[in-house]
């Protein structure tokens, strides 16, 4: 695994994943207060203080036990602006859960398959990383389609019994083969 300390900067065409910070957190709120987002999970960071502090407990790039990797990049397009958030849970026997975000004013560029795709090569080539799976509601078509387009399928039942996964989820797998 990679030094926690070191995540690195990653050029995707035109998009450039930067390790997230609590700098970020500004112009994140304003990403992240796109109700769009929040069609299937979740809800809005409640105050730009409240996001800052959440970014700053991820920047340790770990978990408190020591036994998970957080990396979190944020997706800065040639504007200079913000659009959304690629992240990897990794695990030291070589898998890794990912999640991705985009602010709904960018869906359907390619950014999210993009940006996804330049996190997996970099989970692949320096962390070790050779199992992925992707947690989803089962009614989010868009990225379910995003997973397929990306190589991945539905679990295996011997995955989903590793996993937490609620009935109303459906859990993705692909494997890492040094991307």
């Amino acid at each position: 695994m990679q030094d926690r300390a070191r995540m690195r900067v990653i050029e995707a065409g035109q998009l450039r994943l930067e390790p997230q910070t609590a700098q970020h957190a500004a112009e994140m709120f304003s990403v992240l207060s796109d109700p769009a987002i929040y069609e299937y999970e979740n809800e809005p960071p409640s105050s730009i203080e409240w996001l800052r502090e959440r970014f700053s407990k991820l920047e340790s790039r770990t978990s408190s036990d020591g036994r998970e990797q957080w990396l979190n990049w944020v997706i800065r397009i040639p504007s200079s602006e913000l659009i959304g958030y690629v992240q990897a849970t990794v695990y030291s026997e070589g898998r890794a859960h990912i999640a991705y975000v985009l602010s709904s004013a960018y869906w359907g560029q390619g950014h999210a398959r993009r940006a996804t795709e330049a996190m997996i090569a970099e989970l692949a080539r320096h962390y070790g990383v050779r199992a992925l799976f992707a947690v989803l509601k089962d009614r989010n078509v868009r990225s379910v389609r995003l997973l397929e387009r990306l190589g991945f399928a539905p679990a295996s039942p011997e995955h989903h019994d590793a996993q937490r996964v609620e009935p109303d989820e459906v859990l993705f797998f692909r494997t890492c083969l040094g991307s």
